[in-house]
């Protein structure tokens, strides 16, 4: 004896279909929803310490910082200390913790652990002093930070800012996913989008 195989009804079959789409656009939203709270999220450049590399108005992806796994020189990181500023800011790490950091204002040169910086992403040399003494050691747990817009940017040279504790830290800057509107035309460079720090 057979048995006999029941055939789905149209109407069931078309309800099975929207409840597996509903299904999947719930987990869809949800991955995402997570994704963005706990792995990464999109922020905002504001000003133009950061030129050239990055202009005002571009978003970045920024991994949080438990995904970072720690921070190292050429990073560039989002902070947000509200002593000094209540909201993100970005800057690039300069040199991490035990590292020694001198900066030659007469030349504009940067070193760290007696070693001039290559630094091809920077605007200018730096030969801007914003009142931290050096040459100066980074402490445990923090780094030391600069904008590449050097002359025109407060980073860890300012006494106000100083080395930043890692804590501080809201995670990497590591993809261009909007850029921002350019400062003379107005017109944004898709052509930045990519892969940054």
């Amino acid at each position: 004896m057979q048995k006999e195989t029941r055939r789905a009804k149209p109407e069931e079959k078309k309800s099975r279909e929207a409840y597996e789409w509903v299904q999947a656009l719930v987990c869809s939203v949800l991955a995402v929803v997570l994704l963005f709270t706990f792995g990464a999220r999109l922020i905002g450049v504001d000003g133009h310490s950061m030129v050239p590399t990055l202009q005002d108005g571009d978003r970045l992806l920024v991994l949080n910082s438990m995904l970072c796994g720690g921070y190292e020189p050429g990073n560039i990181v989002v902070l947000r200390k509200e002593s000094f500023l209540p909201t993100p800011i970005v800057k690039r790490v300069i040199a991490t913790a035990g590292q020694a950091v001198d900066i030659d204002f007469g030349s504009g040169v940067v070193y760290v652990d007696g070693r001039r910086l290559h630094e091809d992403y920077i605007n200018e040399l730096t030969f801007t002093a914003e009142g931290t003494e050096f040459p100066l050691t980074v402490p445990e747990g923090c780094v030391f930070v600069m904008g590449d817009n050097r002359n025109h940017s407060t980073d860890s040279r300012s006494a106000q800012l100083g080395t930043i504790d890692q804590r501080y830290i809201i995670g990497r800057a590591v993809f261009l996913a909007l850029p921002g509107p350019d400062a003379v035309t107005g017109v944004r460079d898709y052509g930045r989008i990519g892969g940054i720090g």
